[in-house]
């Protein structure tokens, strides 16, 4: 029987998996890196190792021998890294240690999805047909190219125009070797608006195969979920899909003698055939929306399956509508750059469980990050998982969109307004969700911020009257007479703040007799307001407002939106203006190469730096026409956060 279990991974896996293990009274290991030294998976664990250097995580000889020395008997792979790589599964099993996952051969199996799909096409499960880059033409086009080791979305290209698909293989390529150590692509027929639906398998060493339900998860950014939900409208509304989707999926397991939890993926069009597109051999990051429709604990079910236990003949039912909703430190509107940095605050005041099943409508949260957190640009950026279950996918969806509005995250640009808007579009909550959605709806309408102009004029004031209380509350002119007494009104005070969209706003207020009145604002009085809190009677209503500030960053949470703002010095230096034209690195990286040369007429929206950061390329482009005036990189230049990269003219003061 297993006794204590080392989880190969780090954050939320970890940490969920954790969960599980102290239920059962099974013991625990954390493996870490020194960026994660601090990491709250690394705190919550029994005992925990260090890993030498960041990519600790892929050293296998590192995992095991922490596995010995911390005296575990299971190994976890988690997801990502190695979990689905069959040497480190052997090389588990050779140690003596239980390996939490399925067989050798089964990872092995499909591992190259080139493989696989042969393999399944032999077993008789629909797939596409796989197509060699150097004999795409263009009436094959789109094609997709695929890393054949890959996941995540990493090393994945659409292709649309034959003449470029030479360096779109090439890109994916670099990126393929970078992410998994294996640099084999290949291409299939792209289907510009179809559905991503995947089935959740479980399977035992006695001959049971489990399909315990399906999932849509074709809300995408960079062919990587963001959105996902169980059940799918798509089998919802399609009679006799469901049956269909599970016996392919049970036939894909047993064609490979799979046990335990593993994944089917299939790309299926609106009128609902459907393809194999891989098979996840490991737990899934979206498969809490299948525990809380199932009542199944997962990861639960794959210790009980490495222990040797066997299933029920059939799994329960599935009932309601559970949506998961990924919270990640980017910024969509800017080509969803990742985002680096300390997250000072991290709350959802309304999830009512951690990585645990829900007995009623409600929220849980998954997340790999608290207070003081600091996201990596050496890991995957995302924050957390928010997932909401009822009885209803419309009440669920509800649900998960106050959720996210009601979230205190401070410190870091995030996906958050974009995801409560996709969670409150018509087009989401009729279920016409396909992996075009995006391209379907215009990417910049729905990553505008929540926060309309009056949330944002509202917050403002607020800020800098909780700014005041603060100014007030500290400083003493003198014993007992607090800061900013007088026996006169005071003149008006200027606050001012920048936020996210570039707009100045400028708050004047002074105190009377009568209380603080709010420059052109008539209809705005002070109720109360202390350095974290200001509540605002607005045209007859009491309004609340959370006020954090770190630095000059200031977070106003209400009930309504979450506003960043940037207080504005009163007395700017000139010497902090950048020059006009700058291109800033968006994130600490290394230059992997330049197209231009000083000099060079460049165009707007010209690619002039790449940029490797998070096991991912970014291109960093002309703002403007103009002519390159500096270059401050070459490849191979490291840079941090907020670095001009370099200059380009265009004639603009």
């Amino acid at each position: 029987m297993i006794t204590r279990v080392l989880v190969a991974n780090r954050g939320e896996i970890a940490r969920r998996v954790f969960a599980t293990c102290r239920r059962l009274g099974i013991g625990t290991v954390a493996v870490y890196t020194d960026p994660d030294a601090a990491a709250p998976h690394v705190a919550e664990a029994d005992v925990r190792v260090r890993l030498e250097g960041t990519r600790g995580y892929l050293d296998s000889a590192q995992l095991i021998a922490a596995a010995r020395a911390a005296g575990a008997d299971a190994v976890h792979p988690g997801y990502g890294f190695l979990s689905e790589n069959p040497d480190f599964a052997a090389a588990v099993i050779d140690a003596g240690l239980t390996w939490i996952g399925p067989p050798v051969a089964a990872v092995a199996a499909m591992g190259s999805k080139i493989e696989a799909k042969k393999m399944m096409a032999a077993a008789g499960v629909p797939v596409l047909d796989e197509l060699d880059p150097d004999t795409v033409t263009a009436d094959m086009l789109p094609v997709l190219i695929k890393a054949s080791a890959g996941g995540g979305g990493r090393g994945m290209r659409v292709v649309r125009e034959l003449g470029e698909l030479p360096g779109q293989v090439e890109a994916a390529q670099r990126e393929a070797q970078s992410a998994f150590g294996d640099p084999t692509v290949f291409c299939e027929r792209y289907l510009d608006a179809g559905h991503h639906v995947e089935v959740q398998v479980m399977a035992d060493a006695h001959g049971t195969v489990w399909a315990v339900g399906e999932r849509e998860c074709s809300i995408q950014r960079r062919h990587q979920k963001i959105i996902e939900e169980a059940p799918s409208p798509l089998v919802e509304r399609t009679p006799g899909m469901r049956d269909k989707l599970f016996e392919a999926a049970r036939l894909a397991a047993t064609a490979i003698g799979y046990t335990g939890a593993g994944t089917v993926e299939f790309m299926a069009s609106d009128g609902g055939d459907f393809f194999f597109l891989e098979m996840n051999t490991r737990l899934q990051v979206e498969h809490p929306v299948t525990e809380l429709t199932s009542g199944l604990d997962l990861v639960e079910l794959q210790l009980a399956v490495a222990d040797g236990a066997a299933l029920d003949a059939q799994p329960p039912a599935s009932s309601g509508s559970s949506i998961e909703a990924r919270l990640y430190a980017e910024d969509p509107a800017k080509n969803w750059q990742p985002q680096a940095g300390t997250v000072h605050r991290f709350d959802v005041p309304t999830a009512v469980e951690h990585f645990e099943l829900l007995d009623r409508a409600g929220v849980r949260l998954d997340s790999g990050v608290g207070d003081g957190s600091v996201i990596s640009v050496f890991y995957d950026p995302m924050i957390a998982k928010v997932i909401s279950w009822a009885p209803t996918r419309e009440r669920a969806a509800a649900l998960l969109a106050d959720a996210l509005t009601r979230t205190r995250l401070h410190g870091v640009r995030t996906n958050r307004d974009l995801l409560v808007n996709v969670l409150r579009h018509p087009a989401f909550r009729s279920g016409a969700t396909d992996t075009a959605f995006f391209d379907t709806h215009d990417l910049a309408v729905l990553a505008a911020p929540v926060a309309d102009s009056a949330t944002v004029e509202l917050s403002a004031i607020a800020a800098a009257l909780a700014e005041a209380a603060h100014n007030r509350s500290t400083a003493t002119v003198f014993a007992g007479v607090p800061s900013g007494w007088r026996n006169l009104a005071s003149g008006w005070q200027t606050k001012g703040y920048i936020n996210d969209d570039g707009e100045t706003h400028e708050v004047a207020y002074r105190f009377t007799r009568d209380g603080v009145r709010v420059a052109d604002r008539d209809d705005v009085t002070l109720v109360t307001a202390t350095p974290a809190q200001t509540v605002l009677n607005v045209a007859g209503v009491d309004r609340p407002f959370a006020v954090a500030r770190h630095g000059d960053d200031v977070y106003v949470d209400s009930p309504t939106a979450a506003v960043h703002l940037i207080a504005l010095p009163r007395f700017p230096d000139p010497a902090d203006a950048v020059a006009h034209g700058s291109l800033l690195a968006p994130m600490p990286g290394s230059v992997l190469r330049v197209g231009a040369a000083v000099g060079d007429t460049v165009t707007a929206g010209q690619p002039l730096v790449w940029l490797e950061a998070m096991k991912m390329e970014h291109t960093i482009a002309a703002p403007a026409d103009g002519v390159l005036a500096e270059l401050n990189v070459t490849a191979g230049t490291q840079v941090e956060v907020g670095a001009v990269l370099a200059r380009v003219d265009s004639g603009e003061a």
